[in-house]
């Protein structure tokens, strides 16, 4: 029976792949990948190429970053039945996601749209974050430590609260919301204690170790996290 597969593709260096996320991308017959800009390029399928077979027939498609949910909508809607199609006809599809799929992942959307009509599996991938902590070897929780994950365009006081609360608080997409969130950790005295990495994994990777010399007004990469460890005496690199 043939089946769709959800690939997380890991932060950004092609050898954070997972031996299981290879192995599927090398049994597939079709490759879905996410293009968020019409005829930009997919940093997702530039990390597997690698891993993939010369035959491969690749589909990108356009996944619109916009605020309007009804143009989403319609487009989850029209790639899960082309994904849908294509599976029902007797290939096993795949398609590729940033970091983990159950992570902030558009793949959430197209997946919720299958699961009654066709076999799915999703193999995970390394986030941002963890691989964050890991290159830098500090530790985002130990003992009865807590953390949590939000996006830096939630809300000011939901970010307020967790800062205020959780023992380290992750910061995804900080590029479109630095000067609110410059702006709090400034006013709970934690820019100190806070790591910013850029293209994590990537060869244009930039690290910021205490965020004190931080202008709101900087330019960061789409593909920035933050990381406030409020329990961890941070050095510098």
């Amino acid at each position: 029976m043939t089946k769709f597969y959800g690939v997380g593709t890991g932060p950004g260096a092609s050898d954070l792949l997972t031996i299981r996320g290879k192995e599927v991308l090398q049994m597939v017959d079709c490759l879905y990948t996410p293009e968020p800009k019409k005829a930009g390029k997919s940093l997702a399928l530039q990390i597997v190429t690698p891993y993939l077979k010369e035959d491969l027939m690749i589909k990108q498609r356009h996944f619109p970053m916009v605020n309007n949910w009804e143009e989403k909508r319609n487009a989850w809607d029209k790639i899960a039945e082309e994904i849908i199609s294509d599976v029902k006809s007797g290939l096993n599809v795949a398609f590729i996601t940033l970091g983990d799929p159950m992570v902030y992942s558009t793949y959430s959307y197209l997946l919720e749209r299958m699961t009654e009509q066709i076999e799915t599996e999703t193999v995970p991938g390394i986030s941002s974050f963890c691989q964050i902590s890991n290159e830098l070897q500090i530790p985002l929780v130990i003992d009865e430590e807590s953390y949590a994950v939000l996006p830096a365009t939630a809300d000011e006081e939901i970010l307020r609260i967790a800062l205020k609360n959780i023992s380290t608080v992750i910061l995804m997409k900080v590029s479109i919301a630095l000067p609110k969130i410059v702006k709090l950790l400034t006013e709970l005295d934690l820019l100190g204690q806070t790591v910013l990495v850029s293209d994590s994994s990537m060869s244009s990777e930039k690290i910021m170790i205490g965020l004190n010399e931080l202008d709101e007004q900087d330019s960061l990469s789409y593909f920035s996290t933050m990381i406030v460890y409020k329990n961890r005496t941070l050095k510098g690199r």
